[in-house]
């Protein structure tokens, strides 16, 4: 028997089935560690970037 108790949650469950594949093409983040001198501190200094 279909009620809307169960409809709403097949309905919710169908919803998040089609969302999982997208979430899961995305790109992970690579962070790179750049060091590079600075004159101020007189020494190195690290630079992190965040690339996707």
């Amino acid at each position: 028997m279909l009620t809307r108790r169960t409809f709403l949650a097949s309905s919710a469950a169908a919803a998040s089935i089609r969302a999982v594949p997208q979430i899961t093409k995305t790109k992970p983040a690579r962070h790179i560690l750049t060091l590079v001198y600075d004159k101020a501190l007189g020494g190195l200094r690290a630079v992190d970037k965040l690339v996707r």
